[in-house]
């Protein structure tokens, strides 16, 4: 079933994207189980073979399928060259790493405040416990990342793979709450002691706030404000650069050298994520460059419909000695229903968005694991 205008979606042209030198930044976002890690590395595979480009590919997902998929035995924070790619005659190389939230955040202490600084803040248990673990973080370190990553101007095309399900859009989310964070009115209290001279946050708390402060001290403990506060009197300087390089990253998504791809499968709760993302990147003026449809079923002769296949097994059954015919009828029907279920599915997308170009990549016999298997899926996306 074809959206019900019968336009069928413009086609997704990947290779146009891959080898657009204006694209440095490729965002491949979906729901989990699609296809996306494996998706972002054959896009940065064809990119470095193909097109010549010197590429790498960022996982923020911690899963392990894109270091196996490259031949690596271990992805990290830095930038490794994967080998043995068929890149000699274009000139492109490709390299590939995992999103280290808290290392990323060490290195953004590291890079912006002085050594004895940066020694008070990693010995502090609230920044232990911030950088490792608090919601939000690594949305914000993703940003971080990748904005270091654009900044170096090493890379003609960088490759994001999200993590799955909604939190992929959460980094877009990032300057936004960070300047909420940082304006807030209790962060402006837990600053006031350490901008107006250096009582410490206990005593400012107890001398402004009376019994709101036992309160406090009550529920939190006194140990745990006094790092509060000792965490955020030695990052406030800090973390206005980190808003601003945020805010510039988020400029740079919204910017014509980004091209976000939804990547999806043929099945209802991925195409509602997809629907979704689409609602969100067009909320935020992102530019949305087309939708992968991953994993779609196809019957080897698509002219012969699933009640004519059925009815001829019937017949043949009738007839006697054409088992094994009949069941060939029988699981070619199977196959046709499901192609037309996939296409119903796809369909609430294109009816939703039927400006947004679209590439189906057929289902594959077995996962990849290996380079020649992202290379096959980087010609179906590009329908090589």
């Amino acid at each position: 079933m074809v959206p019900s205008d019968n336009v069928a979606p413009p086609p997704l042209d990947v290779d146009r994207i891959l080898a657009d030198p204006g694209v440095r930044i490729v965002v491949c976002c979906g729901a989990g189980g699609v296809g996306k890690t494996t998706t972002a590395a054959a896009l940065a595979l064809r990119a470095a073979e193909e097109h010549g480009r010197r590429t790498v590919v960022l996982t923020i997902d911690p899963a392990r399928r894109l270091a196996q998929s490259l031949g690596l035995t271990e992805l990290d924070n830095t930038p490794r060259q994967v080998k043995g790619i068929d890149a000699e005659a274009s000139g492109g190389e490709l390299h590939a790493m995992m999103l280290d939230m808290k290392r990323t955040f060490d290195d953004v202490v590291l890079q912006h405040t002085d050594p004895a600084k940066a020694a008070e803040i990693f010995a502090n248990p609230f920044y232990a416990a911030m950088s490792s673990t608090f919601a939000g973080t690594q949305e914000y370190m993703a940003m971080e990342k990748l904005g270091q990553l654009h900044a170096r101007g090493e890379w003609d095309l960088i490759v994001v793979d999200t993590p799955p399900s909604r939190s992929a859009l959460d980094f877009l989310d990032a300057p936004a709450r960070l300047s909420r964070f940082l304006d807030g009115r209790m962060l402006r209290l837990l600053l006031a002691p350490a901008r107006t001279g250096g009582r410490s946050m206990f005593t400012f708390v107890t001398a402004g706030f009376g019994m709101f402060s036992k309160v406090v001290q009550k529920v939190l403990g006194a140990q745990l404000l006094t790092d509060l506060s000792g965490f955020v009197a030695a990052l406030d300087s800090m973390f206005g650069g980190f808003r601003q390089r945020a805010e510039q990253t988020y400029r740079i998504l919204q910017a014509r050298e980004t091209a976000f791809l939804l990547v999806a499968a043929p099945e209802p709760d991925a195409v509602r994520e997809a629907a979704y993302f689409a609602g969100r990147l067009r909320e935020e003026k992102m530019p949305l460059a087309g939708l992968v449809l991953n994993r779609v079923h196809r019957p080897a002769v698509p002219e012969l419909g699933p009640a004519e296949s059925l009815a001829a097994a019937e017949r043949l059954t009738e007839l006697g000695g054409h088992e094994s015919t009949a069941e060939v009828l029988r699981a070619h029907a199977a196959l046709a229903q499901q192609a037309v279920r996939e296409q119903r599915v796809a369909a609430r997308f294109t009816e939703a968005f039927p400006s947004v170009p679209m590439v189906s990549v057929t289902a594959q016999p077995a996962d990849v694991h290996d380079v020649d298997g992202l290379r096959t899926i980087g010609a179906a996306i590009s329908r090589e």
